[in-house]
């Protein structure tokens, strides 16, 4: 049985304030998991020069490149055009408009931890990321 393809794909953005690592790791999750059936993007209200090596470092372990990834600032167009807004430590500096489902997730900032420590909050990342998915595509 033939199923009807969704008119457009849910589309997804996380932001944090540096954009060098919860961010990336999150949209480098949510692209792979995916299979592309979710559009995704990243970005932050004071975005660094450089994602952190130890997020780059971490996500390879789990077979992801961020090395050729760059920290984007945070655009309204970027934010009216994504369903799904996901904050990670970047307060009142998103804004905010209606009909737009909003999350915040609290997770430790990797920035000036080593890769140990980045590998747990990776692994947070995925595990809601996982549930993400669930909920955005729930017939795979």
């Amino acid at each position: 049985m033939a199923t009807a393809e969704p008119a457009t794909r849910p589309s997804v953005l996380f932001v944090c304030v540096h954009n060098a690592g919860r961010s990336q790791m999150a949209a480098a999750y949510l692209a792979s998991l995916s299979g592309g059936d979710i559009e995704v993007r990243s970005a932050g209200s004071e975005p660094a020069d450089r994602v952190n090596p130890a997020a780059v470092a971490a996500m390879a372990e789990e077979g992801i490149d961020l090395s050729a990834e760059t920290p984007k600032v945070l655009t309204v167009d970027a934010v009216q055009e994504s369903d799904v807004v996901i904050t990670m430590g970047c307060g009142d500096t998103c804004p905010i408009f209606p009909g737009k489902r909003y999350e915040d997730w609290e997770l430790d900032d990797p920035a000036g931890q080593g890769v140990d420590a980045v590998r747990g909050i990776r692994d947070e990342i995925k595990a809601r990321i996982q549930s993400l998915l669930a909920e955005l595509l729930p017939i795979r």
